[in-house]
């Protein structure tokens, strides 16, 4: 059913010990690098796969809102033309947003 049973301290070997330290030492990392607001927002988690998993959806949004933004800016960039009455260099501004847009994925 997929229910994870931790598994007690008092049965953890030196593998396990050395994992619970580098997942520590990750959520330590982590920690000391966001502000206050994304503090709040993974404080309750308890690995660092799930803290940063967090902040992924936070700062990137889920695949589905990836690939609609990827569909979005891909669309603005096939259907780019110069206005009317745009003169080049706002033209060419705003292509050099779509593509840093574009980069960025």
């Amino acid at each position: 059913n997929g229910d994870v049973v931790p598994k007690p301290r008092n049965l953890y070997d030196d593998n396990d010990r050395k994992m619970v330290q580098i997942n520590a030492k990750a959520k330590h990392i982590i920690i000391c690098a966001i502000n206050f607001d994304d503090f709040n927002r993974i404080s309750s988690c308890i690995s660092a796969k799930e803290m940063w998993y967090e902040l992924e959806v936070t700062y990137e949004g889920t695949n589905q809102v990836k690939e609609a933004k990827i569909s979005m800016i891909v669309h603005e960039y096939e259907m780019f033309t110069m206005n009317e009455n745009e003169d080049i260099k706002s033209m060419f501004s705003r292509f050099t947003n779509i593509i840093n847009a574009l980069q960025a994925l």
